[in-house]
């Protein structure tokens, strides 16, 4: 299997990330890339009637602040699988950090729609989706990590050009 996390994380004649998948949605299974290895391992189950809302992949070729690819929560009509790259487009960022003990890392979560679905195809900015669906979005991540004894504080969320400020960083620390 080739290795997702060399390919290109950005075509940058047309703008569009490629996201490799790590989790489908609706999966109680969480999924990550071990590099080393070369493999999508498990790393979690979450407890029953929590699912993963989304499809929720990395960017490749990027490090954020939790030294991770940056991750992206990723809307399309139906879940792909673990190692599928997706192409889509960047709509915006919720901001985030997690709390450890006195230390807070960043942990921000890109949002991205694919390019190819029906569900989502006019969605281009963070104001297309209706207040509440942003909201369930922030409390999807505040609930998964308290289930992990971890505290999450929201920053807010943020539009795609925030969103690639962050990406530009990311690919600088990798």
């Amino acid at each position: 299997m080739a290795n997702p996390s060399k390919l290109k994380p950005i075509d940058k004649r047309e703008g569009i990330l490629r996201v490799i998948v790590e989790t489908p949605k609706g999966s109680r299974n969480k999924f990550a890339f071990d590099p080393g290895q070369g493999i999508f391992a498990l790393t979690k189950v979450l407890p029953a009637g929590m699912v993963f809302p989304y499809d929720f992949g990395f960017l490749p070729r990027t490090r954020a602040q939790d030294g991770d690819p940056i991750d992206v929560l990723l809307l399309m009509d139906e879940p792909a699988f673990p190692g599928c790259a997706v192409r889509a487009r960047l709509v915006g960022v919720i901001e985030g950090q997690q709390l450890d003990g006195k230390k807070r890392i960043r942990n921000d979560r890109l949002l991205a729609v694919a390019e190819v679905n029906h569900s989502y195809a006019n969605i281009r900015k963070l104001k297309d989706f209706p207040p509440r669906f942003l909201r369930e979005l922030e409390e999807f991540f505040v609930s998964y990590h308290e289930l992990e004894g971890k505290k999450y504080e929201l920053l807010g969320c943020k539009g795609a050009r925030s969103a690639l400020s962050l990406i530009k960083q990311a690919k600088r620390a990798r």
